[in-house]
Parts: C-alpha cells; structure tokens; sequence
C-alpha cells in the first residue's frame, strides 16, 4: 500500500506542475485532462484503500517517508498516517475535487487563465491530501499552510478585480491570527512532549495533561488545556468559526467551482478534522471542550441568520457553510466526533452540489448573482432545479437525505451531551442548533423560492438567451445530487454506531454521547425516518420551508414591510454584526495607524530627524561656527595665541 500512499497524494501534484508550467505548450484540452486523470487515480486508489480498510479488514499504517532534520534529538519527517479517519477523508477530497474538476471544463472554458486555474485546484487537492495523511505535527502544518496558500491564489484569480485582490488578502491575513495560535499550539506539544509525532504525543497525553505551565506570572494553566486552545484558534481561522469567519463570504470572488472547493472538501474541512485527529488531546481537557462547542454554538446559529438577508446566490450559500461548519464544531465540542466528520461528510457532498448549481444558474444568467433579478427559472433549467432541489432538502435535513441522518444524529447527540450531566454550556448549544435547523430552511429556501420559482424577474435580453447548461455542467451535479439523497442509508450506522473509526477517535466512557442514542433514539434508518414526527427538528425544518413559502411566494411584499418595520435588526444582520467594521475598521486601520505613527513620529521625527540627519546638522552648525576662525589671516590666529595663552595661565594661577 506504500505506493498506493505515494501516488494518491503525488498525482495531483504531478498534474499541477505540468499544468502550471507547460499549460501553453500542451493546451487547454490536455491541461484540464492531465489535471483530471491525476485527481481520478488519487480518487480511486482512495476508494480502494477505504474498501481494503472496511470490508477487507485491513489495519491502520503509520509509515514514515523520509526523515528530513533531526534537531537536537527533535525528528522532523514526511510520513502517512492512513486509518478509517483517514481513508473517508481522503475519498471525500479526492471524490469532490474530480467532480469540480469536469465541472470547470464548462465553467471556465471562455476565461483566459483556464490552465492556470487548473493547476490550482490540483495543487489544492495535493495540499489537502497531505493535511489529512500526515502522522506529525510538521506536515500537518505545511498542508495547512499549503492549503492557505493556494485558496490566496484561487480567491484572487480574477486578479484585476480590486474586490478580489481584497478578499484573497482578507482571507490570507485572518488566516494569520489562527495560524498563530496553531503554531504556538505545536510549539507547546514540542515543549511538553519532544516529538512532532502524533503516536508519541498520544501516548504522552495523560502524562501533559497533570502539568502547568504560567503563562502570565502566578496565574497557572493546565499544559492540555493551553494546547488545545491553541490548536482550536487555528481550527477557528482555517474553518471561519467565529470571530475569525470574515474571509469566508468574501472567497466568493473566486470563481464558482473553487468556492464549491473550499467550502466543501478542503480549506474549510481542514480544522473540523484536525480536532478530530485531536481527540485523544481534547478529551483530556473539559475546559477546551467548553470553548469548542461556544464557539461553535455561537457559528452555527448566528451564522445562519445573516444568510437570511443576503441576495447573492453564492453568499447565500457560503452563510449556510458558515452556519453548518458550526454545527461541526458543536459536535466536536460534544465529544461527538463521529458525528462531526459525518455530517462533514454529508455536507461536502450537498455543500459542492448547491455551489455548483448556483454556477449552473450563473453561468445561464450570464453571470448574474442576484436573487432578487431570477425567478421562475425552473421550466429553462430543469437538471440544475432538480438536483438544487436535492441538494436543499439535504441541508434542511429533509427525511431520507444524508443530511437528515447526519443532522439529526449530531443534534441528538448534543442533547444527550447536556443529560450526561455536562452543564448549563451544552444547553446552550442543543437550543443554538434546534434553533439553526429554522434558520436554515428559510434562508435555503427563501434561495430556492426566489430563483426557481414566482415570477420571472430577469431581463428580456437574459430571458431571451436562458437555457439549460452543458451536460459537462450537468453530470457532475447529478453525481453528487446522488450521494447528497442517499449516502445517509448505507453509512449512518457504520460511522456512527459500529465503530467504524477505531482508535483513530478517541472519546472518554464518560464523553461518549453517541453510545447513549444507540437503541434508545436509534434503530436503524429506517425506523429514524418512520418516527419523524416525535423529533422538533422536523417540524422546525417544516416551518421554515412553510414560511419562506409564504413570505417569498404567497406574500413577497410582506419581507419588504418586515425589513421597514424591524430596520434595527435588519441592518444589524446586513453589517454582519459589524465584524468587518470590527477587524476592517478597527483592527486592521489601527495596526495602519499604529504603523504610520511609528513611522511619523518614531523613524521620520525620532531616528531620521533627530538621530541620523539631527546629528549631520549638529557637525553641520558647528562646522559653521568653527568656520569663522579660519579666515586665513596671520593676527586671527596671533590674537587667538594669545586669549589661549592668557587663559591657561589664569587657570594655573586659580589651581595655585
């Protein structure tokens, strides 16, 4: 399996390079075909190391590549760590980036930089691979930063826009914050434990976790919890938690299938699975839980109101990724990391197949993303409003759809969480996402309503030329609309309940919520489906589609009169919650004014005025002064003998 290894994480490498730098000589057609072939063999040897490792019993490796330093008894390698955790995510990354890769053939076809962006993507998929094969901490930090890099360049492609030269720059520099954090995590795991390996950290966890360390003087913290805060902040930066979410609704000025890309199967995935790999680090601290499953909390259902009020199809979409990516932490926070990277699962397939249908309707629009200007766009294209629609109920959690199952069982195992006696903090959470579950299927149908269905509100010259997309569009829509209807009913119970991830998850007895649901809430998915009606979640759902329904079909005059009356809030919801004014405004014009006052005051005034050119003038002036005794003549320097003469002897005199 060695080579297997190899060339799952090597071809889309090998792709992108030859993309990237022979694009021009080799073409269009063989870039995108060259990339396509490399991210498909990744994507099926990643199938059949997953089939090996559940149904053909094979164990989990941990093989080391090569060793590149030692440091002081420190080793720093290349290495794949490759369990059940592993392999789902690798097919999950490698599965939604070929069916993004066929998809931009149609997407991109008339852009200039098409072998570029192929390239891109590739590397994207390379960087991503690495993350989640990693057995240390130091390829797990170059694939994170690997996978920041690249989505710098994929959300600034278009780079003669200013608005996407300044959201590649937004997403790059809040980036910044959390990967300071995560690296003075690793810092700390080095410091604790000496190793940068994951098994020898492990296996040294308990022992970390007795220890203290100050990081302010007399005030001591637990050595587990600080690490685990640390790595948190970085899994808050590259999964857009909050506050340091920001950049993620501005990736959309990146073209339509990177943003499927991000938000889906990469950047957005990678701190969801770090702190699952993290579990048996988190489950030694309580307090780390805590803060996970806030924060999350805070996401999942603030997130998703701010979708409500957006009228950018892609933006609509990115506030659900927000909302949703909360209820992954949530999860987490929950000791529920099954269900996390379930839903994560279930979400990368639904997630990709909603952004590449508002590109399907884009691309029929003639790249218009407002919402406001479609509707009834249903009878011209029939294939994308199908498989929309698929792709909604999945997110609403619709009965029978994979995010039904990951949805509800993530939701009941928060709840279960707060009766295993875990306080007051876990009540919060179950009612943040009860109550996300309306949010959602408002915001998601009020999209859908508006664009699918009412009155056609295009213009004549659009409605003119509107019809279905290419079936290079198409097929990779109806590939995912399958696994984002069905995947549900052959995976639930495996991931969930069978133990399908091993010791790749670690939950404390005490922790494990999901062993309380299995035979008391479930038994099996076909009895989760027949007993729908005895879960809120479905009815809250129902409202939600009922109420868009009725706002945005029956009464579309009534969200007017709304937003009139209830101004306040609506422009609180339109500003984000002045987070942009907060890190725009606040943080990044104060480190500008805090630099242009250094440089004012402190290099221009103190170091320039006052040190280097004060101190030119001062010789300056002297020289001035001195310059008036060298006239030249012989009785200027006689008379000036002479008061020197007078002087040293009557201090002489005043000595004696």
């Amino acid at each position: 399996m060695y080579s297997y290894y190899l060339t799952i994480v090597l071809a889309p490498l090998a792709a992108a390079i030859i993309a990237g730098l022979a694009g021009k000589q080799i073409g269009r057609a063989a870039s995108h075909w060259v990339t396509i072939v490399g991210v498909g063999i990744s994507c099926a040897l990643s199938l059949v190391v997953l089939k090996n490792m559940f149904w053909g019993g094979a164990g989990s490796e941990n093989i080391s590549v090569y060793t590149w330093a030692v440091i002081d008894g420190l080793h720093m390698e290349v290495g794949f760590l490759v369990d059940r955790l592993t392999a789902l995510m690798m097919c999950v990354v490698t599965f939604v980036s070929l069916m993004v890769h066929i998809y931009t053939i149609g997407y991109m076809r008339e852009d200039p930089g098409y072998q570029r962006f192929f390239s891109y993507i590739s590397l994207f998929t390379f960087a991503m691979l690495m993350l989640v094969m990693s057995n240390n901490f130091l390829q797990l930090f170059f694939g994170w930063e690997a996978v920041g890099l690249v989505s710098y360049l994929l959300i600034g492609f278009w780079f003669k826009r200013e608005t996407a030269v300044f959201a590649n720059l937004k997403a790059f520099l809040v980036n910044r914050v959390g990967d300071f954090g995560f690296i003075l995590g690793i810092a700390a795991v080095v410091m604790f434990t000496g190793s940068l390996d994951y098994a020898e950290v492990f296996a040294s966890a308990d022992e970390v976790a007795t220890q203290n360390i100050e990081v302010f003087s007399g005030t001591p913290w637990n050595a587990m919890t600080l690490i685990c805060i640390l790595l948190f902040i970085g899994a808050m930066g590259k999964s857009a938690q909050a506050p340091l979410h920001v950049w993620l609704p501005d990736s959309m000025e990146g073209p339509t299938p990177i943003s499927a890309l991000i938000h889906a199967a990469t950047m957005v995935t990678a701190g969801i699975f770090m702190v699952a790999r993290m579990s048996p680090l988190f489950e030694l601290s309580t307090t780390a839980l805590a803060v996970v499953i806030v924060i999350g909390s805070i996401t999942a259902f603030f997130m998703g109101l701010l979708g409500i009020v957006q009228n950018d199809i892609k933006r609509v979409v990115a506030y659900s990724t927000l909302s949703q990516l909360g209820y992954m932490t949530v999860a987490l926070g929950a000791s529920a990391y099954s269900a996390a990277i379930f839903h994560l699962m279930t979400h990368a397939f639904f997630k990709a197949l909603l952004f590449l249908a508002a590109g399907s309707v884009i691309i029929a629009m003639h790249h218009e993303q407002d919402i406001r200007k479609m509707g009834g766009i249903r009878k011209y294209m029939p294939w994308t409003y199908w498989t929309a629609l698929v792709g909604s109920l999945a997110l609403i959690g619709f009965p029978g759809t994979s995010g039904f199952f990951s949805k509800d069982l993530l939701i009941e195992a928060v709840k279960e969480s707060h009766w295993h006696g875990q306080g007051a903090v876990y009540w919060i959470a179950y009612l943040s996402v009860l109550l996300g579950v309306f949010v959602t299927a408002l915001y998601s149908f009020r999209m859908f309503f508006l664009v699918f269905h009412g009155k056609e509100r295009m213009d004549a010259e659009t409605k003119s030329h509107l019809h279905e997309t290419p079936a290079v569009v198409i097929v990779p829509l109806v590939l995912l609309a399958v696994p984002s209807a069905i995947i549900g009913w052959f995976t639930a119970d495996a991931v969930l309940f069978d133990g399908f991830f091993g010791d790749a998850i670690q939950v404390k007895s005490v922790h494990d919520v999901l062993s309380g649901l299995d035979g008391t809430f479930w038994h099996g998915p076909a009895a989760l489906v027949m007993h729908i009606y005895a879960s809120p979640v479905f009815y809250l759902a129902a409202l939600g589609v009922l109420t868009a329904w009725f706002l945005y079909l029956k009464r579309p005059d009534m969200p007017e009169t709304i937003k009139t009356k209830f101004s306040g809030v609506y422009n609180l919801l339109d500003r984000k919650y002045y987070f942009d004014d907060l890190w725009i405004k606040g943080f990044a014009a104060g480190g500008r004014g805090f630099g242009r006052f250094l440089w004012q005051k402190g290099d221009a005034l103190l170091i320039d005025g006052l040190m280097v050119n004060g101190t030119a003038r001062t010789v300056g002036r002297l020289a001035g002064v001195m310059r008036q005794f060298q006239t030249g003549y012989l009785y200027t320097y006689a008379f000036a003998m002479i008061i020197g003469l007078t002087a040293l002897l009557s201090w002489l005199i005043w000595l004696r």
